[in-house]
Order: C-alpha cells, then sequence, then structure tokens
C-alpha cells in the first residue's frame, strides 16, 4: 500500500505559482474573483476603503494576448507530417490519427496548438498515449483492428494533474501519478452534486487506477493491468518542458501583477479627485451645511475654496505604467508590438526588422520544441503498433503566410543549379507541397508525398 495523493515537492513549490499564472492568463471574472490575493492592501488602509477598491478592480491582459498572438503564429501553418513506409493500414491509421487524436473530434494540430499555450503558461503540459480497452482478448492483429484496440489516441493533462513522479540515472520518466477531478452526479433526478476524484498511476509496463466519488469517501482501486506502451517498457507519459527562457508567464508575471496594482491605485486616485472637498478658512465654528441644494453664509474675513491635487505624481504614475507595459512586451521578445522605446515617440523601419528578427528566432526555438515532442509521441505509437513507417514532422518555421511566393522562387533558383541529387529534388517538393496544401487532410497530404516519392 501506498500513498496514492502524495505530491512531488516540486509540484508543491510550483502549484501556487500555476495558479496565480493562469489567473493572470485568464483576467476577466477569474482574475477579478481572486484579485484579493493580487492587489495589494495599502499599510492602514480602511476595509471599507480597500472592498471598494477590490470592487472597482480592473486588469489590462497584457500578457495573455501575448501568449494567444505566440500560439496563433507558431500554428499558423499546420506542421508537416509524413509517414513513410509500406504498411497502407498503419498509414491509414495515421491520417486518422491527425484528423482525430482524442477520440473526440480533435484535430492534431489543434491538440498541439493547446498544448503549446499550457506550457506557456505553467511551463509544461503533459500527453498521454493511450488504447481502447475491451473485454476480449485479440489474438492477431486482425482482431486489434476488429476490436478496435489498436487505435491509439492522445490524452492532454495540466501541470497540475501530474502529481507525483520519479526519473532514473537517464533522465526518462520511471513512472507518475496523474490525478483529475470533476463535479458531477448519478443522474438528472439526484439534487446532490459530488466532486469526484480519480488517480492513475502508470510505471514502464502497469498501471492502476483508483477512484474517490465523494470527497471524504474512501479511495477504491478500480482497475489496473498493463498499458499500451508496455512493450515497449516505457511510461506512456509525455512532457513538453520549456526552459525558463521560453516560460513566459514566468518571465512576465511578476511585471504584470506591478502593472495590475499600479494601474489600479492610479485609477482610484482619479477617482477620489474627481470627487473634490470643500475647505473652509474662517476662525469661528462652521456647522453649516454644504451641498448643491443648500448655500453657505461666510463672514468678512472667512474664504472658501476646494482641494484639487496638483497631479505631477499622476503623471509620474501614468509615464511609469507606460514603461511597464513597453516592458512586458520586451521580456517576451515583442518589444515592436508594446510600442516604441525611445524618448521621440518613433522607431526606425530597420530597429523594428531587428526587433522582429529576435522575435522570429524565438518562434523557431518553440517550433524546434514542438515539433521534438509530436515526433516523440508518433515514434512511440509507431513502435507500439508496429506499423514500421518512418514519421517526419517538418514545419513550424514559418510565421508569414505571403513568403510562400519568395519560397517558390528560392526553391526554383535552387532546383536550376542543376545539382544530380534526385532525393534533394523530391524533399524540396514535399516541403513547398506540404506547405502550399496546409489546410488540406491528411489523407491527401499523403497521397501527394507518396506520388512525389513514386515519381
Amino acid at each position: 500500500m501506498f500513498d496514492i495523493d502524495q505530491e512531488h515537492p516540486e509540484y508543491v513549490a510550483k502549484k501556487t505559482t500555476w495558479r496565480k499564472y493562469r489567473d493572470l492568463y485568464a483576467g476577466g471574472d477569474q482574475l477579478k474573483a481572486n484579485a484579493g490575493e493580487y492587489l495589494i492592501r495599502r499599510q492602514r488602509e480602511p476595509g471599507d476603503v480597500y472592498a471598494e477598491r477590490l470592487n472597482r478592480v480592473f486588469y489590462e491582459n497584457y500578457i495573455g494576448s501575448i501568449v494567444d498572438w505566440y500560439t496563433a503564429t507558431l500554428f499558423r501553418r499546420e506542421p508537416g507530417l509524413t509517414y513513410l513506409g509500406v504498411n497502407e493500414p498503419g498509414r491509414k491509421y495515421f491520417s486518422e490519427l491527425t484528423e482525430d487524436a482524442d477520440l473526440k473530434g480533435t484535430a492534431l494540430s489543434d491538440f498541439f496548438r493547446a498544448q503549446f499555450a499550457e506550457g506557456l503558461v505553467t511551463g509544461s503540459s503533459w500527453v498521454l498515449v493511450d488504447f481502447p480497452r475491451s473485454a476480449s482478448v485479440a489474438g492477431t492483429r486482425a482482431e486489434e483492428e476488429a476490436l478496435g484496440v489498436s487505435r491509439a489516441y492522445l490524452v492532454p493533462y495540466r501541470s497540475e494533474d501530474v502529481i507525483n513522479w520519479n526519473y532514473d540515472d537517464q533522465g526518462s520518466l520511471d513512472w507518475a501519478v496523474v490525478r483529475t477531478s470533476c463535479v458531477k452526479k448519478s443522474s438528472i433526478d439526484d439534487t446532490e452534486w459530488r466532486t469526484e476524484t480519480v488517480w492513475r498511476y502508470y510505471d514502464r509496463e502497469t498501471f492502476r487506477v483508483f477512484r474517490q466519488e465523494r470527497a471524504e469517501g474512501p479511495v477504491v482501486r478500480e482497475n489496473e493491468g498493463r498499458h499500451g506502451l508496455a512493450k515497449l517498457h516505457r511510461v506512456p507519459l509525455f512532457q513538453l518542458n520549456l526552459s525558463q527562457g521560453q516560460w513566459l508567464l514566468n518571465r512576465a508575471g511578476s511585471l504584470q501583477l506591478e502593472h495590475f496594482n499600479k494601474s489600479n491605485a492610479l485609477s482610484w486616485a482619479l477617482t477620489m479627485g474627481l470627487f473634490a472637498m470643500p475647505v473652509i478658512f474662517s476662525e469661528r465654528e462652521f456647522s453649516q451645511m454644504v451641498g448643491e441644494s443648500y448655500y453657505i453664509q461666510l463672514g468678512p474675513e472667512d474664504r472658501f475654496g476646494w482641494t484639487e491635487p496638483e497631479g505631477k505624481v499622476y503623471q509620474i504614475a501614468a509615464d511609469n505604467l507606460v514603461r511597464l507595459q513597453e516592458e512586458i512586451y520586451r521580456v517576451c521578445y515583442l518589444t515592436q508590438v508594446g510600442g516604441a522605446l525611445d524618448a521621440t515617440g518613433r522607431q526606425s523601419a530597420a530597429a523594428k526588422q531587428r526587433d522582429f528578427a529576435i522575435t522570429v528566432e524565438v518562434l523557431r526555438s518553440y517550433g524546434d520544441a514542438m515539433k521534438e515532442q509530436i515526433r516523440r509521441v508518433l515514434y512511440a505509437i509507431d513502435e507500439a503498433r508496429e506499423d514500421g513507417l518512418h514519421v517526419n514532422v517538418t514545419g513550424l518555421d514559418e510565421f508569414d503566410i505571403a513568403d510562400f511566393g519568395s519560397e517558390l522562387e528560392d526553391a526554383k533558383a535552387l532546383l536550376e543549379l542543376g545539382l544530380v541529387s534526385p532525393t534533394l529534388k523530391k524533399e524540396v517538393f514535399k516541403k513547398l507541397a506540404l506547405k502550399y496544401l496546409c489546410d488540406a487532410r491528411q489523407d491527401v497530404k499523403d497521397r501527394v508525398v507518396g506520388e512525389i516519392e513514386a515519381a
């Protein structure tokens, strides 16, 4: 027996940070509901004043837009997937997997697009390779196909879902525990909602499933057996782990929180400045009521006025907010989007091009990480199914749809050099065809690639 709910020390250290970064990414009502954790209370600030500030809180979500921009730009064109080999049923399966990766109708590119966004927010994401289960035991490959148990599919998991793990000396995953929870009830007639928690344990050959149907109920072992990658002696979980420099929320989260507090403080001060306070200069006791429907009577030596802030600190705060906004974009390698960084308010075309060149290099590093993750997952599926195909993943390295014409000209110039290499010619044709047909179905792409190979 062991404690299935035990959490890894690294998980314990990071789970609060993950929750904060999710709020910063989502913004809107999610951040407003948890604003008390992020809006700093001033020293000796009255509770009713702080409560009103919380009620008026707002959030300018720059980091959420940056994450979505990177995700959309990287996956503007679908990755090019080719499956070379003579196993036609295997090629047909991978074509189906490309169109439906999770048995829910999600395309493979859309599946990994969500995995990439998850990585930018929490620094990593997880993919489980699983196979359908059947009560019948298949004796041949044909029976497996008939029962549908060879149809591998993918399951996405967040960083918060994988609560415990261990790596061996070579850095390979030894075992891992996945915990998921949901709120459900047995039927429409049931008046009680309950929180159901499921733990899934995976090692190199076996899996175990534990379930707790109610928050205070017992934890019951529900199922166990060999998982789909057991014959490969491999844990069926694959982690996309971004470096500290690629983890955008970790780079810009503290700046976004500083901007959040400064912008709300400035907004509150400006709002309070609209309600000017009357000031009476008099040596006698003043007890008259002041308001729009009243008048006041002053003596010969009395004076009346209104308080009004000079506004110098407001201007300093406004300038600081602009600098914070630019800094958020800068640390995310997007200075040309955040605005000009010089005193003139202008940025030269050469400077913009240089800045965007840096952004393109960062995008290519993201593309390399995603291609490696997709390749690892597809290789594992191919080995488990024993299809014997060569899986190749290309693309995710061009980020302007208008550059296809120039790329076509470059390819034409390369082929006109007269290099005697049929392999080079085929690879150039395949790369161009897959980019031009990025939105076509995978079976169409496979046919085109097969025809180029056979030509």
